[in-house]
């Protein structure tokens, strides 16, 4: 089942004294973080429109709407920022959004149940499932390559796997 929000981005904290924000996008175009209309917190509490101003230090800058003070900006720090589902554009062919895959069962070729993607990790080498099960003593780190996930199913919910050697469980 396809998430009904997705994490676009996250509030690094205040940026100069009018309320600003160093806000760490999660978008392939960190700029379109502020094309998706307003932006929830993950309680759905407070929404935001945004407006980006800058770049600073590996980060955009940007003003929240209602946000008027460096306190009300730094009281914000680490507040993930979320879009509807709906808002953001369908995946090309083969791409998928994580929050699709977030939760989908991992099997092998054969079947065999494997175990669940707890989380889409990105180190910058690639993506990697972060896969747990109760067959798994520890998570898996799948590399989410064409050779070792050849399927992905989102409508039935399931991801055909075929571990490198050594990371089967």
């Amino acid at each position: 089942m396809a998430a009904t929000r997705v994490c676009l981005g996250a509030i690094a904290g205040a940026f100069g004294v009018r309320g600003e924000v160093r806000l760490k996008s999660f978008c392939a175009d960190p700029g379109a973080i502020a094309s998706y209309g307003l932006l929830a917190t993950e309680d759905g509490g407070r929404r935001f429109a945004v407006t980006l101003t800058g770049t600073a230090a590996g980060a955009l800058v940007a003003r929240l709407s209602g946000v008027a003070t460096r306190e009300a900006a730094e009281a914000l720090r680490g507040t993930r920022l979320y879009a509807d589902r709906a808002a953001l554009p369908a995946p090309a062919e083969d791409e998928f959004y994580h929050a699709d895959l977030i939760g989908l069962a991992v099997q092998d070729a054969g079947g065999r149940r494997l175990g669940q993607v707890r989380a889409v990790l990105n180190h910058g080498a690639g993506d990697l499932l972060e896969i747990t099960g109760p067959d798994l003593a520890v998570p898996m780190l799948l590399p989410f390559t064409r050779a070792a996930v050849p399927a992905v199913d989102l409508a039935a919910g399931i991801i055909v796997a075929d571990p490198p050697e050594g990371l089967d469980g």
